[in-house]
């Protein structure tokens, strides 16, 4: 995977690494480990500088983020309320779950959404229920952007550091990151098959 990330980064500078950082959010599996991680290399062999590369890496990622905010912004909690009602059983969810939810946005939105940013795959899904939930658009960006920058100044500084081994991470992270996806399935069918509304429960 990080042959082409490699070449488009090459070719595009410091675009290209906000262009792939947008792609990585809107698309995950592109892992910003990588991207931010080729970025760093390119800053330990002069061809780059750590300061513009953090700035236009978080810019990719606080749009790709947007994204999916001004999705579930659009949709809005109201217009989700029919969909849970009719298909919540493979979601494993019922309306009061996704009322307290929307209460729990309410009080730590922004928190959620920070610290969500260090952790793979849900860094992108907290955008949508962000959306959702109707936290604010200034709030929103002003956290994804903070836990983007820390993210990336960590990504950025193991490529730096670690040079052009940094490469080798790709072998471990494909096999991560299928591990986890398959993880995620199990747990889903589990939960899919115990799963009972709480109108069941109470009869």
């Amino acid at each position: 995977m990080t042959d082409w990330i490699f070449h488009l980064i090459d070719a595009g500078g410091y675009w290209g690494i906000a262009f792939l950082m947008v792609l990585e959010n809107v698309f995950p599996p592109i892992p910003s480990e990588i991207i931010m991680g080729i970025g760093g290399i390119r800053v330990g062999q002069g061809q780059m500088a750590m300061a513009p590369l953090l700035l236009f890496g978080t810019a990719g990622t606080t749009v790709g983020n947007y994204f999916w905010y001004l999705i579930g912004r659009k949709l809005g909690i109201q217009r989700l309320k029919p969909l849970v009602d009719r298909y919540g059983r493979w979601a494993t969810l019922e309306w009061r779950d996704v009322e307290a939810i929307n209460g729990v946005f309410a009080r730590y939105g922004q928190a959620i959404v920070f610290v969500f940013r260090f952790m793979p795959a849900l860094r992108t899904m907290v955008s949508l229920p962000a959306g959702l939930f109707r936290m604010g658009h200034v709030r929103f960006l002003l956290w994804t952007a903070s836990g983007a920058m820390i993210w990336n100044v960590i990504l950025a500084y193991a490529g730096y550091i670690l040079g052009a081994n940094f490469k080798e991470i790709d072998t471990y992270i494909g096999p991560a990151a299928t591990v986890t996806v398959v993880l995620a399935g199990l747990f889903y069918v589990y939960r899919l098959i115990t799963w009972r509304p709480s109108t069941v429960k109470d009869e």
